[in-house]
């Protein structure tokens, strides 16, 4: 009698790598080591994922479906760390569940039109400083990466001045995000709000609050800059 072909893991995407990445990130404290399992392990996995709940369990005929996907992908990132591993619960199961109650949740509340956009006109520095999208006024590689390294110069004085601890954790996840601009994907003004709560674990508005006392500090920055008065 001829074996019954094994069928193939309709999960492949989030291997076992992921499960102890998602482990890992829920047990460290380290910032760094976090943004590092995120963006390399669990980000892949989760936008898989997410498209996967979409498609199976056709949640594709929902208005603004697209704008649905990110803002899902987003929040699954702030639940993170609730992830307790010794609940027994695999993380894929986990995540797969909660992420189909969000749609659902999201399919029974869907009765007008028009998507939810989130105010991010405050984000950090106008955002140049942040999005290395952005590149604003710098003109080449070389005048760019001399800009964000006085730029964290400028950031390690501002240090110096006492701060509250909102203050502290905002400005140490600006850092945390700087020194990662290369291996974040997704750099836009939802993720970047998203990678700062996860990080300093305050809400939107705590962001938005603190960013706006680090701003006036950041324009005097780059005013500076501009008239060539930082070398």
């Amino acid at each position: 009698m001829p074996k019954k072909k094994k069928k193939k893991s309709s999960n492949h995407y989030f291997t076992k790598d992921t499960e102890n990445a998602i482990v890992q990130y829920v047990l460290t404290d380290d910032l760094d080591e976090r943004t590092k399992l995120y963006v390399e392990h669990i980000q892949p996995a989760f936008n898989e994922l997410v498209d996967k709940v979409v498609f199976t369990y056709k949640f594709t005929n929902l208005q603004n479906i697209e704008y649905l996907k990110d803002d899902c992908k987003f929040w699954l990132t702030t639940i993170l760390s609730k992830f307790n591993p010794d609940n027994g619960a695999k993380a894929f199961s986990y995540f797969s569940v909660v992420t189909k109650n969000w749609f659902t949740h999201k399919a029974k509340k869907q009765t007008q039109k028009g998507k939810r956009e989130i105010n991010y006109d405050s984000m950090l520095f106008e955002l140049d400083a942040v999005a290395a999208s952005d590149h604003t006024k710098i003109s080449n590689e070389e005048e760019e990466k001399e800009f964000w390294l006085f730029l964290l110069k400028e950031m390690d004085q501002w240090k110096q001045v006492p701060l509250k601890e909102n203050e502290k954790k905002v400005l140490e996840a600006v850092e945390v995000l700087m020194k990662n601009i290369d291996e974040i994907e997704i750099f836009n003004k939802k993720a970047i709000y998203l990678y700062m709560r996860e990080i300093t674990g305050l809400n939107t508005k705590q962001i938005v609050t603190n960013l706006n006392k680090m701003r006036a500090k950041y324009k005097v920055f780059r005013q500076k800059w501009d008239n060539g008065d930082i070398k």
